[in-house]
């Protein structure tokens, strides 16, 4: 157990009012005071001290109670409270938490006692420390996060793909700056821009090691911003929802054409663009807003792990799109398909919009999506303008 562990237990179980992890406080209090009679406002002279994750310590005018679930001890002195502090978890639990972390009531703090079973109590403080040994795994999105024990009761992260779970860390690229998360998270495997950092495309093959619990938090929010948040205020019950009707009643300049689509018609469209981007396959976010505060959308929020607590830009931007496009007044077209066309047609469109298409292999001529067979519709059914079936879109033309 290191000193200053110590001087932190003595000063806290003396003067409750120590501040957490103000190292000078300690170094203040002078081992005079530390061993004399404690100055409280108390009739028996007992202070409030440690009451934390099982332990309990507090200074009387008999001298300090030490407490955790396996030990019971009264009137120790400054020599016998050390010797039941030396060799237990308990202790260096405490001094992580609330003399080198502190951060109460932040979302940072939540999210690393959630990486190791603390915040819901899944672990004791022994049972946590044998799995912390070991290393405790959370994924969060595409991340998996192992927590491990450090040295004298300290905690050391690592970050990686969920798909490089079973890598050899010397073959991933390794970076020690939190901050570089937002680089990888930039692209997806083939180098394509990610515009929603929640997508389910990011890219493998890097390591975030040795990491300390800032360093976590903040790798994680790199790859994905607010998700800690959003969760901690979900967990407290305090998330702000701004629904469709809230954002879109905000809209100016270039996406205010968005508000025009709300003239009474109902809520339809809102049910499409919802199906469109809010499936788990394009986000990992779980949709909670709705139409408005009273009217649920018909389509399911999804299953994923980071409450969605407004419509995102992709949304917004692709609503502005189909705003436009859905003001355009319907035509009808008349040309001639067979029925395995039709059902081509169709497949061709579902592989895109699963984003499948790279899946269907170049000889595999029974899939409608496949390469050469749209090559082969598109040699027979389209004219030398492109348009099907030698229908132009418009009739002028």
């Amino acid at each position: 157990m290191l000193d200053r562990q110590f001087e932190a237990l003595v000063a806290a179980a003396s003067e409750p009012d120590v501040p957490g992890g103000d190292d000078a406080a300690v170094e203040s209090s002078s081992p005079d005071r530390q061993t004399s009679g404690v100055e409280s406002s108390s009739p028996d002279g007992q202070t409030d001290g440690i009451t934390f994750d099982g332990l309990r310590v507090v200074r009387t005018a008999a001298g300090f109670d030490f407490e955790t679930p396996e030990t019971t001890a009264s009137g120790l002195d400054r020599a016998e409270l050390r010797d039941h502090a030396a060799d237990s978890p308990y202790v260096t639990n405490w001094y992580f938490w609330e003399w080198a972390v502190q951060a109460h009531d932040s979302p940072r703090r939540a999210f690393c006692r959630k990486l190791e079973g603390a915040s819901d109590h899944t672990h004791d403080v022994p049972a946590r420390y044998d799995a912390l040994s070991d290393g405790l795994v959370t994924e969060w999105g595409q991340l998996r996060i192992e927590a491990r024990l450090g040295d004298h009761g300290s905690r050391v992260y690592e970050v990686r793909h969920v798909a490089d779970a079973d890598a050899d860390a010397a073959a991933l690229d390794s970076h020690d700056d939190p901050l570089d998360a937002r680089q990888i998270a930039k692209t997806d495997e083939t180098g394509r821009y990610r515009p929603l950092k929640t997508a389910p495309s990011l890219a493998r093959g890097w390591l975030f090691d040795d990491l300390d619990w800032r360093g976590v938090a903040q790798t994680v929010e790199s790859f994905y911003p607010a998700t800690v948040a959003n969760w901690y205020r979900e967990q407290r019950g305090e998330l702000d929802v701004d629904h469709w009707r809230d954002t879109v009643t905000r809209m100016t300049g270039i996406y205010g054409v968005v508000r025009t689509w709300d003239r009474g018609e109902g809520y339809e469209h809102v049910n499409w663009v919802a199906e469109a981007c809010c499936d788990d396959s394009q986000c990992l976010k779980r949709r909670e807003w709705q139409y408005d505060d009273e009217t649920d959308l018909d389509v399911d929020g999804g299953d994923g792990q980071f409450p969605c607590r407004e419509p995102c830009s992709v949304v917004v931007t692709a609503a502005r799109k189909w705003t436009r496009l859905e003001g355009e007044q319907p035509q009808t077209y008349e040309f001639e398909l067979t029925p395995s066309e039709k059902e081509q047609l169709e497949a061709v469109i579902d592989a895109v919009a699963d984003d499948r298409t790279d899946e269907i292999r170049e000889a595999d001529v029974d899939d409608g999506a496949n390469r050469y067979r749209a090559r082969f519709l598109r040699a027979k059914l389209f004219d030398d303008e492109g348009n099907l079936a030698g229908v132009p879109t418009n009739a002028d033309d």
